[in-house]
């Protein structure tokens, strides 16, 4: 089972560190210089860990930053968002993304990263910031300035920079609001505005080759040209959907060859849409196409560790087929029981009668009932999501309460559908951390899935995400350009 965060955070310790920094718009020699580093362990699994770094400048306005500092126990930065990393042994630099380099005085700004670590996790005890060890307060200038400084800073802006900046992407988002994704998939684009990995692969009929189908630049759109070009004058599936997390999470289709199992893997030239003015394809799933992943031992919460997550999909291809699915199921592939499951439901089935139209809408699946809300009645506050993109969100403390939202991915933000408790006997929830897209909990090993739905991108988090963070991706994901 995943240490809670909390105990994480008592155990592992929160870290701040105020001293010294140069300004860079000015002679070091001339400016007031301080800064606060505040560190914290955000989540934690055997092997690796996550982990958030705040900077505020307390100093004169600063253009331009570089923070280091040592592991002391061998830990390696594996993957950082917010910033540019270099590491030599334990020692560690993250310069600026460029963005977020401005920091006017009592400004502040963050990246996350995930890591590996070997036995202990401590936290550094030491930083500085542009070559300046920060050793605890603000320091005047060691000479006076001229009247009429020769290199004044930039005009403060109006108001401090974001922690969460414009280029940032879904899982930087939901990193800045210290609920780190554990796994992030998408056949469209990155989810990460520093991800220049692989998004899936796929497998032609002609020859059994397999092509890898990645972004076209860091934090960009996918290759789709690279998929027509190997796909050209043959068919091609798409076999496998790579995890941009860090933590390996790499979703294999159901069936032989794959992760196991009846299933087969979805086609991989379906459909067609661009993203930002840019060719992509999605994972358009039939009856009998499904992905799966056991993550329990890779950073997907257990038992009842608070859990949130997202999915992009569409409104018109969709059934009522069970189930389609995103999200948290068991890795026996069996139902075994209430609260076994934590997932995203996207379709028409009216799991328990009374349902008010024809939906399609965004359930719970929690394993012996799809939910609209926290009952098996039917929710009033339940509405149906037929555009052509739609944006579907859950999360579940673990032990007494879950949200359900919906919106249209290219305009408009979040309906909250229901926040509240958990229905009878979900509490507390026994989640099993494997990771399904396309079916339900108790499929495919030895049956096949009987959904139908369409998936652009999700992601699963640690920790249950705030309403603002919520909002902040999908913000994003309709300045995205689904199209």
């Amino acid at each position: 089972m995943k240490v809670p965060r909390l105990r994480l955070w008592l155990a592992t310790g929160l870290v701040a560190v105020a001293g010294a920094v140069g300004a860079l718009t000015a002679p070091a020699a001339h400016a007031a210089t301080g800064c606060r580093v505040d560190y914290s362990v955000t989540n934690q699994w055997p092997g690796g860990f996550g982990a958030n770094v705040s900077i505020t400048n307390l100093g004169d306005p600063i253009n331009g930053w570089r923070l280091s500092w040592s592991f002391t126990a061998g830990q390696t930065v594996t993957q950082l968002w917010n910033g540019s990393m270099t590491q030599s042994g334990a020692q560690v630099t993250v310069a600026d993304a460029g963005y977020n380099g401005t920091l006017a005085t009592g400004a502040s700004t963050s990246f996350g990263f995930n890591g590996t670590w070997n036995g202990t996790n401590p936290a550094p005890t030491g930083f500085t910031l542009n070559g300046t060890a920060c050793t605890g307060g603000v320091t005047g200038p060691s000479a006076s300035p001229s009247s009429s400084p020769s290199a004044s800073p930039s005009p403060s802006p109006s108001a401090s920079p974001s922690s969460t900046p414009v280029a940032s992407k879904p899982c930087d988002i939901y990193a800045v609001g210290g609920t780190p994704c554990v796994a992030a998939h998408s056949t469209t684009r990155a989810l990460y505005h520093s991800y220049s990995g692989n998004l899936y692969q796929v497998r032609r009929s002609s020859d059994n080759a397999t092509r890898d189908i990645g972004v076209l630049a860091a934090g960009g759109t996918a290759n789709a040209a690279a998929q027509d070009s190997f796909c050209a004058g043959t068919t091609c599936v798409i076999t496998v959907i790579y995890d941009q997390s860090g933590h390996g999470n790499n979703m294999l289709y159901q069936g032989p060859g794959g992760a196991g199992g009846k299933d087969t893997p979805a086609t991989a030239t379906s459909e067609s849409l661009t993203v930002g003015g840019s060719k992509a394809y999605s994972l358009y799933i039939k009856p009998g196409n499904s992905y799966w992943r056991d993550g329990h031992l890779t950073g997907v919460p257990t038992g009842s560790a608070p859990e949130g997550m997202y999915t992009v999909t569409s409104g018109t291809h969709v059934n009522s087929g069970c189930c389609f699915d995103y999200g948290n199921s068991e890795t026996t592939r069996k139902a075994d029981g209430a609260g076994a499951m934590d997932a995203i439901y996207f379709g028409t089935s009216c799991w328990f009668g009374g349902c008010s139209g024809s939906g399609p809408w965004v359930q719970a699946d929690l394993e012996w009932g799809l939910y609209p809300g926290g009952s098996s009645s039917w929710n009033p506050n339940q509405r149906a999501f037929t555009s052509k993109f739609v944006t579907a969100m859950l999360k579940n403390n673990g032990t007494s309460r879950f949200a359900i939202k919906g919106g249209n991915a290219q305009t408009g933000g979040m309906t909250t559908l229901w926040d509240g408790a958990l229905p009878p006997g979900y509490s507390p929830m026994k989640k099993q951390g494997a990771i399904i897209l396309g079916s339900g909990g108790d499929c495919c090993a030895t049956n096949t899935n009987l959904s139908q739905g369409t998936f652009y991108e999700g992601a699963i988090v640690s920790g249950y995400p705030s309403d603002a963070t919520e909002n902040a991706v999908q913000a994003n994901v309709t300045s995205a350009g689904y199209r």
